[in-house]
């Protein structure tokens, strides 16, 4: 019974303690930032991005949801086997010859399907820029870049 009643004491301080902490600090930040001297060679952050950079945004993530909130201008191409691979090439190759910067991004930060991709883009041998978007898709909505976001988090 007296570990019970302890147990009470240090839950019900720990929950005061974080019940103050959030009330003088605020709810917690969960903005996604980008430093580009801590991020991978093959990622880019958003920010570095210019708005008028002429740029073929690869979409990694699965059909319905490119479909539904993807970056107006992007193509689809993902790892899906319900997909045909050979399909998503040709369209990639085309755009790569009128736009040879390509940012390939999926999810979110801890999604390894763009870094999938880019490689295989980068395979085709088209001599493009190939990066991957560091934050993903939630750094798109985040900016409000993406149908149905608003700027900010």
């Amino acid at each position: 019974m007296k570990a019970l009643a302890q147990l009470v004491v240090l839950s019900t301080a720990a929950l005061a303690a974080a019940g103050a902490t959030w009330l003088v600090k605020g709810p917690p930040q969960r903005a996604l930032v980008c430093d580009p001297a801590a991020i991978a060679p093959d990622e880019i952050c958003l920010q570095e991005i210019p708005a008028d950079a002429a740029v073929l945004w690869v979409d990694a993530r699965p059909r319905a949801e490119w479909e539904a909130s993807g970056l107006p201008g992007s193509v689809l191409w993902n790892l899906d086997p319900q997909e045909d691979m050979a399909a998503f090439e040709a369209a990639v190759a085309m755009r790569i010859m009128e736009t040879p910067r390509v940012i390939v991004y999926c999810g979110d930060e801890n999604c390894g399907v763009s870094r999938q991709v880019a490689e295989r883009i980068r395979a085709l041998g088209l001599g493009a820029e190939v990066s991957v978007l560091h934050g993903g898709w939630r750094a798109l909505a985040e900016a409000g870049r993406v149908k149905g976001s608003s700027q900010g988090p």
